[in-house]
């Protein structure tokens, strides 16, 4: 590869999408960080891929829905050209309703749920019932959406950076930048343009319900992987010490997780993960020209929904980098 044509510093899953993109329509890519492939908040655990709820839209609801609906073909293409399981399913999500109120709320949604969401997905109230994979419900009902989909974010990241190098590209840890440069650098590069850092924490349980909806109550989510696994996370915490260091707080979800999800009591504890994920002022990811560097782009602020957002992300940014076509919500410029 004689001549790059874009350089993305950042191999998480933004970085690693906008080289994707740029690669899959013939540009010569390489793609640099020091710390490796899925080294931050693309390394953890949970791969919840959620939408917001379908009220009150605006232009970033509407990009995460059609990132969201372009995410079968998108982890389907690059688990063919890395050869590897990236683990999503599309399975829905479940999640309990506390009282009469939040039961009106959610049948409304589940009416505008039918225009905003176009039909290719729904947003409906159902009894609970007795079933053994269920969220306990005070008032015997839940919200089951058909949307939400699932990912393992380690395989997923690396499989999409071996999808880079399938066509053409490079992923290194040092190198010198060539070509346009777009800087997809996590929390670090959240905090040089004014934005920060949310710690989370996660861990892993072995206990097989691979297939069945992602659980949702509590502020936790229950993400049943394919491989026999269940993440439970995570904690959202804005001040901290130890930004990669697991501590009590990770317990408490632990605890609170056994409670709310009896199912999972007992199950053994295999992984836990703590890492920091980049947050911008508004909570929208940051595209487009950097605001800082002169001539170059970023692509950050994935926060919790950065697995959701990328393949829309890569394929925004690509049309920006490679034809000059700015596609870019207003809302996600730095």
């Amino acid at each position: 590869m004689a001549t790059i044509d874009v350089t993305v510093m950042g191999a998480g899953v933004f970085g690693l999408s906008v080289a994707y993109a740029c690669a899959s329509r013939g540009a010569a890519v390489q793609v640099i960080d020091p710390n490796g492939v899925a080294a931050g908040a693309s390394g953890g655990l949970v791969g919840a891929l959620a939408p917001h709820v379908p009220e009150n839209w605006n232009d970033k609801k509407a990009f995460q829905f059609e990132s969201l609906m372009m995410a079968e073909s998108f982890w389907s293409e690059v688990a063919a050209l890395a050869q590897a399981e990236v683990g999503y399913v599309r399975s829905g999500r479940l999640q309990p309703l506390a009282d009469d109120r939040a039961v009106a709320l959610a049948r409304m949604r589940a009416k505008t749920a039918q225009g905003l969401w176009q039909g290719k997905a729904v947003w409906q109230v159902q009894p609970s019932g007795d079933a053994t994979w269920m969220p306990p419900s005070p008032t015997g009902y839940v919200v089951h959406d058909t949307l939400s989909a699932l990912i393992h974010p380690r395989r997923a990241t690396r499989a999409l950076a071996d999808a880079v190098v399938a066509q053409g590209g490079r992923v290194v840890k040092a190198g010198a930048p060539q070509g346009q440069v777009v800087w997809a650098t996590g929390w670090s590069g959240m905090k040089d343009i004014g934005g920060n850092g949310v710690k989370g924490q996660a861990a892993l349980l072995r206990h097989d319900a691979g297939g069945q909806p992602q659980l949702f109550a509590d502020a936790l989510h229950i993400i049943p992987h394919l491989d026999g696994t269940v993440a439970v996370g995570s904690t959202s915490e804005r001040d901290f010490d130890a930004p990669f260091e697991v501590d009590a707080a990770l317990d408490d979800v632990l605890a609170r997780a056994f409670r709310a999800f009896p199912v999972l009591a007992g199950a053994q504890v295999i992984a836990r993960w703590a890492g920091v994920r980049p947050r911008s002022k508004s909570r929208a990811p940051v595209l487009g020209a950097h605001p800082t560097k002169p001539g170059a782009f970023i692509a950050n602020g994935g926060f919790k929904i950065g697995f959701g957002m990328a393949p829309k992300v890569g394929d925004v940014m690509a049309d920006l980098i490679l034809e000059g076509r700015d596609t870019i919500p207003d809302g996600f410029r730095a």
